[in-house]
């Protein structure tokens, strides 16, 4: 349910900001981005997997305010990631 370690390096390298940067909000946001649509993936096939749901309510909560601490500190950055990973506001 996880992403693999190829995934999550083409993601790093994507939204980095400088080399070797895996803690910038971008980067988390699409880390975060990609294990929701992997685990939303998951939900289709098992409906009552509601331990997993669970996971899935924090990673979702863990992006809101990610994405909401983004947007007070820079506006801009917090536009482009919204329009590269095709979240809505």
């Amino acid at each position: 349910m996880s992403i693999t370690a190829e995934t999550k390096q083409e993601l790093i390298k994507k939204f980095a900001i400088k080399e070797g940067d895996t803690g910038s909000p971008e980067v988390q946001v699409a880390i975060l981005t990609s294990r929701i649509l992997t685990l939303t993936e998951h939900f289709k096939t098992h409906k009552k997997d509601n331990h997993s749901r669970r996971g899935l309510i924090m990673l979702v909560n863990k992006r809101r305010s990610l994405l909401s601490y983004l947007q007070r500190v820079d506006d801009t950055r917090y536009n482009a990631l919204i329009k590269e990973l095709g979240l809505r506001k």
